[in-house]
């Protein structure tokens, strides 16, 4: 069985105006499959991208470079940038863990909605049960009206 390898689409772009103008990155997306598939998504996002400067673009260039897209657009005073690249997503620190694999497993444990569900008893001991709210569970629960408990 082949792994599907998965890629991570970024954005660079520039950020704030005059002596404040830095680059920021932001993960766009994740896709898996091949490397073409994933720049072929870029791409889509590139040519659809609106960046926050300029307010009033004048002139906007789309340039393929070796690992994605370099969007120029020019206002009226400055240019500004954005870098989409492409990229093989090699660890993430908030990704959910790898699922065992599959001979590991052991058997599905009974599901247990089959079993009848016993009876709740009444604090104190007494054969006569609580109360249960549509999901079987007590309306007043276990520990009520105990010492020591409200």
């Amino acid at each position: 069985m082949s792994t599907r390898t998965t890629w991570a689409l970024v954005v660079e772009t520039t950020q704030g105006i005059g002596q404040r103008k830095h680059m920021a990155a932001e993960v766009l997306a994740h896709v898996e499959g091949s490397r073409e598939e994933a720049l072929a998504e870029l791409e889509r996002r590139a040519r659809g991208h609106v960046p926050e400067h300029p307010s009033s673009p004048r002139r906007r260039r789309l340039v393929r470079t070796g690992d994605g897209f370099l969007l120029v657009v020019d206002g009226a005073w400055q240019t500004f940038a954005s870098r989409f690249t492409v990229g093989e997503l090699l660890a993430d620190s908030d990704a959910p863990p790898d699922p065992e694999p599959v001979a590991a497993r052991s058997a599905p444990p009974p599901d247990v909605r089959d079993e009848p569900a016993a009876p709740a008893v009444a604090p104190g001991g007494a054969d006569e049960p609580d109360e249960l709210d549509e999901d079987g569970i007590p309306v007043r629960p276990a520990w009520l009206g105990r010492n020591g408990r409200p």
